[in-house]
């Protein structure tokens, strides 16, 4: 059964274009979406939660995505810090179980990894983690899209404690607003209503219990960083695969009432858009299919060894293209209606655009899956 209730996607869906117009939060789904329990949804049942797998978490999100992608997309940060706990908890380590019961609580989890020019991602960090002699860690640095922004009560952030040169640590932690700033500096092309806002950390404070991991930089096999990468890069396939759906029905939709003068048919009969939908179809089918497998395979712990990461990374790059290339497939066949702002699919088409900026990008994929394939360059 669907855990998100269909009249409430569809409230959700027609506040989508308000959100995008005004370039504002997305605060009247938030709390609908609080007062259903979707924000701990994936909690286990034990520690507070509905208990949903990663599978069905993964499904859920499409749909909140074919409703209103921006919704969806900030939504899915709080959601990856949950799936992170729910990956370390299957698998009987309890260092997140308190991420967990507090996200089943109520508290909002934001997401503040990302900086200006890291490519390393999590494997390295320009912002600075300065012991608190007790266990504990200040952070200064400067995190972007930072999803939620406006309404985040918990930011798990990651920097780099350089003290010991010979053993420098990079240092993932959970701190609250205290000792950050965040920048009203949102202003894009699409994703509007995530209003992922640039965050200044100038003292923000881990304390000892809330610092999660501290690992040498560069790749590592720890279940913590598996968790978070595989976390972010199936929720955020499913966030583009939901927007890939909802564009080819709107296509589906139009070319049966659009009706050519030229011979008097319905589009839905020419044969020209009759193949360029069924191949948009085809590619989304596949896109899926693989998301839902991989997802299931994390839930099942299915142990794919060093092919882990070659197979998220090109599970994310096959959802986010593809789904781009939906979008644009529906407007073509869509006629110049769908050029206008007051189109859904002119909206989906700039919000499936972010799709190309979240890691793993196309480039890093491709290099991930050849080593996999072919072992690392000399």
């Amino acid at each position: 059964m669907a855990f998100l209730a269909d009249d409430l996607l569809a409230e959700i869906h027609d506040r989508a274009p308000g959100y995008d117009r005004d370039n504002v939060f997305f605060t009247e789904d938030l709390e609908a979406l609080r007062a259903t329990g979707y924000l701990s949804a994936h909690v286990p049942a034990d520690l507070g939660g509905a208990g949903l797998s990663l599978l069905e978490l993964v499904r859920e999100q499409s749909r909140l995505a074919a409703a209103a992608p921006a919704t969806a997309l900030a939504t899915n940060m709080h959601q990856v810090w949950c799936a992170v706990g729910r990956v370390l908890h299957d698998r009987g380590d309890d260092s997140l179980d308190f991420l967990l019961r507090e996200a089943a609580a109520g508290e909002v989890f934001g997401f503040g990894i990302s900086e200006r020019g890291n490519d390393l991602v999590l494997f390295g960090s320009a912002t600075k983690a300065e012991p608190d002699g007790g266990g504990g860690y200040r952070y200064h640095g400067t995190k972007i899209f930072t999803s939620l922004a406006p309404a985040w009560t918990r930011l798990g952030v990651h920097g780099l404690d350089a003290t010991d040169p010979d053993e420098p640590r990079i240092v993932y932690g959970f701190v609250t607003r205290e000792g950050t700033e965040t920048k009203d500096d949102w202003d894009t092309l699409g994703m509007r209503a995530t209003q992922s806002r640039t965050t200044v950390l100038d003292g923000a404070h881990a304390p000892a219990d809330r610092v999660v991991r501290r690992l040498p930089p560069g790749p590592n096999p720890d279940p913590f960083v598996f968790g978070i990468f595989a976390c972010f890069e199936l929720l955020l396939s499913a966030v583009y695969a939901g927007i890939g759906q909802r564009a080819l029905d709107l296509a589906v939709e139009t070319v049966q009432k659009r009706t050519s003068m030229k011979t008097g048919e319905v589009y839905a009969h020419d044969p020209d858009i009759r193949w360029r939908l069924a191949t948009a179809a085809m590619k989304l089918e596949t896109a899926i299919t693989q998301l839902h497998a991989v997802a299931a395979d994390v839930d099942a712990q299915v142990d794919h060894g060093s092919r882990w990461f070659a197979k998220l990374s090109a599970t994310k790059v096959l959802a986010t293209e593809t789904a781009k290339d939906v979008v644009e497939a529906a407007i073509r066949v869509s006629g110049g209606g769908s050029y206008f702002a007051r189109n859904e699919l002119s909206r989906l088409y700039r919000d499936v655009l972010a799709g190309l900026f979240h890691p793993s990008d196309d480039e890093s994929a491709h290099s991930t899956v050849a080593s996999a394939l072919l072992g690392p360059l000399p």
